[in-house]
């Protein structure tokens, strides 16, 4: 399994490549190589192409890391295999010196190659197409000479869902759009949450810089995006119909404790500051009118006459509350349950070959007892798996019944805050009540 990674050096190239050269690092420098360029003076030679081809511009040269799981390989497989991906990278048409470490816990490759094409005369386009074909001629070397390689969405679900700190939602909003269905999601909810309508919807969402198509299915395009996403297809409440029906619940009178917050009553009795302060007294008794006032008129619009009537709604709401809740714990379960597999699906693809190896030659005890943690991490992943599902599941697969989870979670979580918003405000409306007037109110 290798790791690739690269960047640009736009100053110090010779401090660069001196640095990969080290003597400490390189086995004194016997795996240390290059290409159209002697390792010692190559920041001549690159330079010298740049001017041969009048090349201005701050980018000298780009560096590209390999690594390689630990234990995995010898370093002259990996010096080779780092060889091999700059002939069928870069074809022989830029200069690169490769120099294999073994200094750490782990073998790596550092290659340093010219910006400039010798040949061409052009400019590296360093991009996300070019970096996806580095990694995946990488890839295609390490399955050449029996290496594992990374699986993509294993890398996509840790980046996703083993984020420590912060929350997986919050977090993917924090990096602003990693998760693009999560982000649109999350600008369509609090944008309704502050439309009065249809049309100030779609103009409040065109403002955060969406394109919005129009057709069978409502669709959304952010501008640093290149295609339209359809709103149902991050869930059953994102539909055009039901979009319609949340920003028609806005101003229903079950959420005016959401839209109008009511203060509290304060007590005249048992207060210090109005025994103390008759302008303080005065204000208080303005300030519990004005309260009762406003806990009235949304009790009433609530269709509430009476204080048992006030005792249903509210457990009711409690009710509504935590079956919600019940709906979101579910779907948590479900996740752990998915991630727990994701991590056993990962470890019997990362031990599968020792474990084969192992099979076929059960007396290699040196084998057996240098990766005997390995051979007992397959066997009981392999076992949990074989038990659960019969046969190992597709890490995409599991990505992506996961994503579906999240984003079902994440509708959830809204109809939460909204149920604990109201829940909140009618035992602020009884308190108020009864604090004030310690009596049904009458019809």
């Amino acid at each position: 399994m290798a790791i690739t990674k690269i960047h640009p050096i736009k100053s110090t190239l010779k401090l660069a490549i001196d640095y990969i050269t080290r003597d400490e690092k390189t086995d004194n420098q016997i795996l240390v190589s290059g290409y159209k360029c002697n390792p010692v003076t190559a920041h001549t030679s690159f330079l010298k192409t740049r001017e041969d081809n009048n090349v201005q511009g701050k980018v000298l040269a780009q560096h590209l890391i390999q690594s390689f799981y630990p234990g995995e390989t010898d370093v002259e497989t990996a010096h080779r295999i780092g060889q091999e991906l700059c002939e069928r990278h870069l074809k022989n048409e830029y200069e690169y010196v490769i120099a294999t470490h073994i200094d750490r816990g782990h073998i790596h490759n550092h290659i340093i190659f010219n910006h400039v094409n010798m040949v061409t005369g052009k400019c590296y386009r360093a991009n996300y197409k070019t970096y996806h074909q580095i990694r995946n001629r990488s890839d295609e070397l390490c399955k050449d000479n029996k290496l594992s390689v990374i699986d993509p969405y294993y890398e996509s679900y840790k980046r996703k869902y083993k984020t420590k700190g912060k929350p997986w939602y919050e977090y993917q909003h924090a990096k602003q759009g990693t998760s693009w269905k999560s982000k649109l999601q999350f600008d369509i909810d609090r944008t309704i949450k502050h439309a009065k309508d249809w049309e100030d919807f779609l103009k409040k969402i065109s403002e955060l810089d969406y394109e919005i198509k129009h057709g069978k299915h409502i669709a959304f395009r952010h501008k640093d995006k290149q295609r339209f996403t359809r709103a149902k297809t991050i869930g059953d409440d994102y539909t055009e119909e039901r979009l319609k029906e949340r920003l028609s619940e806005n101003t229903k009178t079950a959420y005016i404790g959401i839209k109008k917050r009511v203060g509290k009553v304060i007590d005249l009795k048992n207060n210090d500051k109005v025994q103390l302060s008759k302008g303080y007294e005065f204000w208080a008794k303005k300030h519990n009118l004005k309260t009762m006032s406003d806990s009235i008129i949304a009790i009433r619009e609530l269709g509430i006459h009476s204080k048992k009537e006030m005792d249903n709604y509210i457990q009711k709401s409690a009710d509504d509350r935590q079956a919600v809740l019940d709906k979101i714990k579910v779907i948590e379960s479900k996740m752990n349950k998915l991630s727990e597999t994701m991590e056993q699906v990962e470890t019997i693809r990362k031990y599968r070959e020792h474990y084969k190896y192992h099979k076929a030659n059960p007396n290699d005890e040196k084998f057996s007892r240098e990766y005997s943690t390995e051979l007992k991490l397959y066997t009981v992943a392999s076992k949990s798996i074989m038990e659960s599902y019969g046969t190992v599941p597709k890490s995409k697969g599991i990505l992506t019944n996961l994503d579906e989870l999240q984003e079902k979670k994440n509708t959830l979580m809204q109809e939460y805050s909204k149920s604990n918003n109201l829940f909140s405000e009618l035992i602020q409306y009884k308190k108020n009540y009864e604090n004030y007037m310690d009596k049904e109110v009458e019809r």
